[in-house]
């Protein structure tokens, strides 16, 4: 009986030890799945993280090249508007001095007529130069005028203003001279009274007095409800 007994016991150690190992390989082989399945979860973790910082990468350059583009964009804009505000420009002078270049229309003592850019800048520099008071200045200007353009539809005025020039400096004779000039060119011109008024008044400082006369009483005469004729009627009582 008691070899029985031991060896029932011994063979409950080695069940026990045979157990034992079985447990342990599988604890040892779930420790090993446990192990490769967390390396597994690493390297694909790893992966994952660098993928992440791949794609990130990607859109950051994205974004770069977008902003780039953008401001590429944005600077072209620039150009092109820059570049229209240039035509613009460009178009307006060109324009404006096409316009500087053509003849336009005029009105000078009542009279529309076309004259050119060069005649217009010189016949109101001349008057401007009149306008001060420097008479020798103004006649030599107007003289110009008159040699430069003896077409224009500024040259009787330019007669006019010219014999007041000559006037105020005591040029009488050649005041009278390009008055009457002035009346033979133009005489509906709406400074003819004011002409008129002027001839005899050179001609009363030349002592002429008949002639300033005369000349008084044409004007009375022909331009009866002027200004002038009023003067001259003011005048004449005074010669007689």
């Amino acid at each position: 009986m008691a070899s029985l007994g031991g060896q029932a016991a011994l063979f409950s150690d080695d069940e026990a030890r045979k157990a034992i190992i079985d447990l342990r390989q599988r604890v040892d082989a779930q420790k090993a799945t446990a192990e490769a399945i967390e390396r597994k979860l690493t390297d694909e973790n790893n992966q994952l993280r660098r993928s992440l910082l791949d794609l990130q990468n990607q859109i950051e350059a994205l974004r770069t090249e977008q902003a780039r583009m953008r401001g590429q964009g944005e600077q072209m804009s620039r150009e092109i508007a820059e570049t229209q505000r240039r035509q613009t420009t460009q178009s307006q002078s060109l324009d404006e001095r096409l316009r500087s270049m053509e003849p336009q229309k005029v009105i000078v003592d009542g009279r529309e007529f076309v004259a050119s850019p060069a005649e217009k800048r010189d016949f109101d520099a001349a008057m401007g130069v009149f306008r001060t008071g420097d008479f020798p200045a103004a006649q030599a200007a107007f003289l110009d005028f008159a040699k430069r353009f003896p077409k224009s539809g500024y040259y009787p005025s330019a007669m006019f203003w010219l014999g007041n020039a000559q006037y105020a400096t005591r040029d009488y004779k050649e005041a009278i001279t390009n008055f009457r000039a002035m009346l033979t060119l133009a005489p509906e011109h709406a400074r003819v009274p004011e002409a008129i008024l002027a001839i005899a008044n050179c001609q009363i400082e030349l002592k002429d007095t008949k002639a300033a006369r005369r000349t008084l009483e044409d004007l009375i005469r022909l331009h009866p409800q002027s200004e002038a004729a009023q003067a001259a009627k003011e005048r004449l009582a005074k010669l007689r």
